[in-house]
């Protein structure tokens, strides 16, 4: 099957900003396009937005001015449904309500051609419940764009339980060749990226639901050590605090409220206070003129340690040897062997990657996961509160003669970036397991669609098959409300890395 003909037409309903974003999708890549929206005179207020938008994609020289002249040639406001007749797709972007969106596909049924392709653009709703409400759903697939829509590769393409293949396929293959990247997946709460994408602002609310941090410096690590584009925080705050915790509350409805998926209660309290972000001045952080933002928490200067003796494998934190070295800090020879790999500081206090457990040690300080611990600008550190009295310093010292900013952060399990990568991982795994979609294509959307530095399968690889595992069942073993607990695919595929292991052993 192959993509829609650039000679039959599209319709989008819906002119709100989504559907213009991809009215212009359609437009630019050479289709015809008709706009409909219920409310009187708003098709033709969009096809002027997106003319002005046409004459700045000019000016910036993406487009020619006679390209720009076909394309409005080629745009055009419909008065009613039934001038949607003819189309050979039709992508609704209507509100996130089930029993409008059943209305509105009930209704187009009457109006187009048995061979039309119909598409919901929703995020949140199911959309095999959507196209049950159809006489043939075969034909009903959902196109899930990101916003905004021009600029955004991502296309969810999502198969309902009744979707035809071809269907899907044609779907698929015009988005490909609207300039898109399009990545199948089953129809499941939050499709691939808001469903995988959950414990990124989980995380970072139950940190600060529990004082480890507060949201600057939480954002601030997940950014300068964890290689995010943006903190959890500042990005809740430019999506809007209601429509983050919308779809967070309807991914865990969805799932039969499943732990793994809890909302949390501070954002709520948020947005009952009106502080929905950028939008209304107010958010987790200040956007009103004049406001000052808020700064992490960054240790004050001390002193290097003059050595370090590093005992047994450090993991992912291997990087670090290679760069104490650097700074100038003498790294002595195994003396003794600990459990698990660790660097031994000269007051003899102990320096490890977290694992998932709390610290009850006054002789350990643990330091969070980095993307890149050359690359990162800003390392967080983790005591007991009854912590030998230099240890913190030493620790500190030893990550500014990285060229380090360190931030000391509560005793949670996992810290910040390793509790937020390893649950990421874990969902990922489970959803493969579960037929959501394929790897190779969790790994684009995730990348494309929330902007990680990572695939999740790629950073699986890169830590090492068991570690996700490994960090999850330890935080689990401490606090057993299931939120921590390892799916059972993360499980098998740990365990076959292991198997694999003493095999070649």
């Amino acid at each position: 099957m192959t993509a829609l003909d650039l000679s039959s037409p599209v319709a989008v309903v819906g002119t709100g900003t989504m559907g213009q974003g991809i009215a212009q999708v359609a437009l630019v890549a050479g289709h015809p396009v008709r706009l409909y929206d219920a409310a009187p005179g708003r098709a033709r207020e969009a096809a002027d937005a997106i003319g002005a938008r046409l004459d700045r994609l000019v000016e910036k020289d993406r487009l020619t001015g006679a390209e720009r002249d076909a394309a409005r040639a080629r745009l055009t406001p419909a008065e009613s449904l039934a001038g949607l007749a003819g189309c050979g797709l039709v992508v609704e972007a209507v509100v996130e309500r089930l029993d409008v969106k059943q209305e509105l596909f009930r209704a187009l049924e009457d109006v187009v051609g048995d061979d039309c392709l119909l598409a919901t653009n929703t995020s949140s709703l199911s959309v095999t419940a959507v196209g049950g409400a159809l006489r043939e759903p075969g034909r009903f697939v959902g196109l899930h764009f990101f916003n905004p829509a021009p600029l955004l590769p991502l296309v969810e393409v999502v198969s309902g339980f009744a979707t035809d293949p071809a269907s899907a396929t044609r779907a698929y293959e015009t988005a490909r060749a609207w300039g898109k990247t399009p990545v199948a997946c089953a129809d499941t709460p939050g499709f691939v990226v808001n469903r995988i994408a959950r414990p990124f602002y989980a995380e970072a609310l139950a940190v600060f639901e529990n004082q480890g941090a507060d949201p600057a410096t939480i954002d601030a690590v997940l950014r300068e050590s964890g290689g995010f584009r943006m903190g959890a925080f500042e990005l809740t705050d430019l999506i809007g605090q209601d429509v983050n915790e919308s779809v967070t509350h309807s991914v865990w409805q969805a799932f039969f409220q499943d732990v793994r998926f809890t909302p949390s209660l501070a954002q709520r309290r948020l947005v009952e206070s009106g502080r929905l972000g950028r939008k209304s001045g107010q958010g987790w952080y200040d956007y009103r003129d004049g406001a000052e933002r808020p700064r992490p928490h960054t240790a004050e200067p001390a002193d290097a340690p003059a050595y370090v003796v590093v005992e047994g494998d450090l993991g992912p934190a291997a990087g670090l040897v290679g760069l104490i070295r650097e700074a100038g800090v003498e790294v002595r020879p195994e003396d003794g062997y600990g459990d698990g790999g660790r660097l031994v500081l000269p007051g003899g206090g102990t320096l490890r990657l977290t694992d998932g457990e709390p610290l009850g040690s006054k002789d350990v300080v643990h330091f969070d996961l980095a993307l890149d611990y050359r690359a990162a600008t800003r390392i967080a550190l983790s005591a007991s509160e009854e912590v030998r009295p230099g240890l913190l310093s030493e620790a500190t010292g030893l990550f500014q003669a990285l060229g380090k900013k360190v931030s000391v952060v509560g005793d949670v399990p996992g810290m910040i970036v390793a509790r937020t990568v390893a649950r990421i991982i874990d969902l990922a795994f489970d959803a493969v397991a579960r037929g959501v979609a394929a790897p190779e294509d969790i790994d684009t959307a995730m990348r494309l669609g929330v902007n990680y530095p990572l695939g999740p399968f790629e950073w699986s690889r890169r830590l090492g098959d068991t570690w996700a595992y490994c960090l999850l069942f330890q935080a689990h073993e401490w606090e057993p409300s299931g939120r921590w607990a390892p799916s059972l695919a993360l499980r098998r595929h740990a365990d076959a890395a292991e198997a694999r292991e003493d095999t070649a052993s």
